[in-house]
């Protein structure tokens, strides 16, 4: 495969992701949807011409950590905080913590049903399950009413934030003990107090750098404290969750010395500049990762009728919990919010990031793959019924 053939297929495929924004603007089809289903098509191209590829797992962790952190950091930098938020984003997180839990506990319980394997196995692998996808569900919520959408952005963002955490919680113990917890509380702490510096520290760079190429070096630092805080099992997300809350929002700080030292002129430009950058990187890494997940899976998997009902049976009791929770917590947030709540780039970056020992090989990629699919599915047609019943806001696309 010569150079220029590999150009033609990587600009070809952000030209089908662009055509496919377009349409999920229109018909509230996920354009997740239809990357993965292109991947799928290349996979069976491939196959039958017998082509020779690159082994795409190795690349594919890498590629989704990048895009989730623009993603969170894209949605974030959308938030204006007010205080009479509070309700909203303490509800969001209540939903994401107290959702993710019980639907943890109920996947747990079907797994076990599936394999017979011990708890805590079965309990880890249950986690990627559990998480909404926030590189999903945030700009599938782009046309709903400001609440709705405030709502997704923060529940799913904390639902990212809180899967990584029990995913390494998990990880690191395999026998839970008082000093688990207590360790889990220092991580934490240090980890917000790490988020304050950064955010400080990278506002005052922001507003110092003379250099027209800055923006890529915000970011390059930003996903490079990411990753250190990452390497040591700190969930660095909300890192990232905090960074673009604060950009967002450090005009409404009124403190003299603050906006003597860290307000600029240019900020609010500057703020509009790594909105759209960011929002274009993202969208260029989500285009690639979803394609190339659709190619990396084997669909012959799905012939097996046990794969599929078991899989159906997972994303039952996940719609199940979401809206019994909501009719019951959260009743302003039953319809539209209730169908969205999918699974998609989280969800197969916990699933990679599992050490090899701890995976179940009876709850594989075809059960992920019918997951992220069916969830994706659903969201659609609840979307798309929503907008027929007048609870979304027409929009034109920002692409």
């Amino acid at each position: 495969m010569t150079t220029y053939t590999v150009l033609i297929i990587l600009s070809a495929l952000i030209i089908f992701s662009y055509l496919f924004d377009l349409v999920a603007s229109k018909t509230k089809l996920p354009s997740v949807l239809l990357l993965l289903v292109l991947g799928i098509g290349l996979r069976l191209l491939v196959d039958k011409f017998q082509v020779h590829t690159y082994n795409f797992l190795q690349i594919l962790p890498t590629l989704g950590t990048v895009g989730l952190i623009l993603i969170v950091f894209e949605g974030s930098l959308e938030l204006k905080y007010a205080k009479d938020k509070n309700k909203v984003i303490k509800g969001a997180f209540l939903s994401a913590f107290l959702i993710l839990i019980a639907t943890v506990a109920v996947i747990t319980f079907i797994i076990y049903q599936i394999t017979g394997k011990e708890l805590y196995l079965c309990f880890v692998n249950a986690i990627p399950f559990s998480v909404i996808s926030s590189a999903i569900a945030i700009p599938s919520v782009a046309n709903l009413n400001k609440k709705s959408k405030e709502f997704i952005i923060y529940e799913s963002s904390f639902s990212d934030i809180l899967g990584i955490i029990l995913l390494n919680f998990a990880i690191s113990n395999q026998h839970i003990t008082i000093g688990s917890f207590g360790q889990l509380a220092i991580n934490t702490i240090f980890i917000l107090l790490l988020s304050v510096v950064a955010c400080i520290t990278l506002l005052y760079l922001m507003g110092r750098l003379k250099h027209h190429i800055k923006f890529f070096l915000i970011i390059s630092i930003l996903i490079m404290v990411y990753a250190v805080g990452q390497s040591f099992h700190l969930s660095a997300l909300v890192l990232i969750l905090s960074f673009g809350l604060f950009l967002n929002n450090a005009d409404t700080i009124k403190h003299a010395w603050f906006r003597s030292v860290f307000i600029y002129k240019n900020l609010s430009n500057d703020l509009i500049q790594l909105h759209q950058l960011s929002a274009e990187t993202a969208f260029i890494l989500r285009t690639f990762f979803f394609v190339i997940f659709g190619f990396t899976i084997n669909i012959y998997q799905l012939n097996d009728f046990n794969t599929i009902a078991n899989g159906l049976i997972i994303l039952g009791g996940i719609y199940v919990i979401r809206f019994a929770y909501l009719y019951f917590f959260q009743r302003e947030h039953v319809l539209p919010e209730g169908f969205v709540i999918p699974r998609g780039l989280i969800s197969i970056l916990l699933y990679y990031s599992l050490p090899q020992q701890l995976k179940l090989p009876e709850i594989g990629t075809p059960y992920l793959f019918m997951v992220v699919l069916g969830s994706s599915l659903i969201m659609s047609i609840g979307l798309m019924s929503s907008r027929k019943k007048g609870l979304a806001e027409p929009q034109e696309s920002h692409l």
